[in-house]
Parts: structure tokens; C-alpha cells; sequence
């Protein structure tokens, strides 16, 4: 490949479009991969929890409770904390599902791995501490990992 300023500065401009599609990428997945997280984790632990005060409890519990509420039947409390509960144990395991099935972790991840590398590599060009054939084979290399990222397109 030919060393010339402006095929530096070409292969250059690639690496920063294809950092701010990581960028772009990153920022719309992590907060969604974290959200889908924290439901999961959030949503497993309130189930459990809702279960375990008539498991530990017993009908002492679930009698407790209905008169600290005025309910005339202690049975409302063990429906309205199975009920609860198997929606929170729904909402847990739909949240893992779909983090799982579109393996967002691990996608992220390659994200953050790639942008890290192509910030590397466009500091490493620009200061002439590689030869741009090099470059360019590290660059596809990169963005192979990427694949699922699309190109940002100029506004």
C-alpha cells in the first residue's frame, strides 16, 4: 500500500467513522444491556422475597396480614403474593432471555474491546509507529470483531 500522507489520513478517518459507530453502538446497548440486568437480578430477588415470608412464616404470616390490611380471608394474601410473585419471576426471566438471545454481554463487550483497539491504532498511525499496510490489516482485524455494528451515516 502506498505511505503517502493522504492514505494515512484516509485509513485515519475509517478508524474514527468506525469509532463512532462503536460509540454510537455502546451508548444505545449498555444502558439497555444494564436495564435487562437489573430487572432480571431486581425481579428474582423480589420473588423470593415475596415467597419467603409464607415459607417461613405460615399461616401465622399470611394471618397477620390480613388483619394488618382488614382482609376478611388470610387466602387473599397467599394469592395476591404468588400472583406478585410469578410476575416478578416472569418479568426476571424475559429479561435474561432476551439479554441472552441477542448476546448483548457479550456483543458490548466486543464493542468496548474494538473501540479501545481502534483508539490504539489511530494514536499508533497518526504518530508514524506503523506502516500503513500493518494498520490496515489490524484495522480489518478490528472491525471483524464489530461486524454487528453498522457504519454511522453522514447527516
Amino acid at each position: 500500500m502506498d505511505e503517502t500522507s493522504d492514505t494515512r489520513q484516509l485509513l485515519s478517518a475509517r478508524i474514527e467513522q468506525k469509532q463512532q459507530a462503536v460509540r454510537s453502538y455502546l451508548g444505545r446497548e449498555r444502558p439497555r444491556r444494564n436495564k435487562l440486568s437489573n430487572v432480571s437480578v431486581v425481579g428474582s430477588a423480589l420473588a423470593a422475597m415475596l415467597t419467603a415470608g409464607p415459607a417461613f412464616g405460615g399461616t401465622g404470616f399470611t394471618e397477620a396480614l390480613s388483619r394488618v390490611f382488614s382482609l376478611g380471608d388470610d387466602s387473599i394474601v397467599w394469592r395476591v403474593l404468588c400472583l406478585f410473585a410469578v410476575l416478578l419471576s416472569v418479568a426476571a426471566a424475559l429479561a435474561t432471555n432476551f439479554a441472552n438471545s441477542h448476546s448483548l454481554a457479550d456483543r458490548v463487550s466486543a464493542a468496548e474491546t474494538a473501540n479501545a483497539q481502534l483508539e490504539g491504532l489511530r494514536d499508533t498511525l497518526s504518530f508514524g509507529h506503523i506502516d500503513t499496510d500493518e494498520a490496515l490489516k489490524l484495522y480489518q482485524q478490528y472491525v471483524a470483531q464489530v461486524a454487528f455494528v453498522d457504519d454511522v451515516t453522514p447527516r
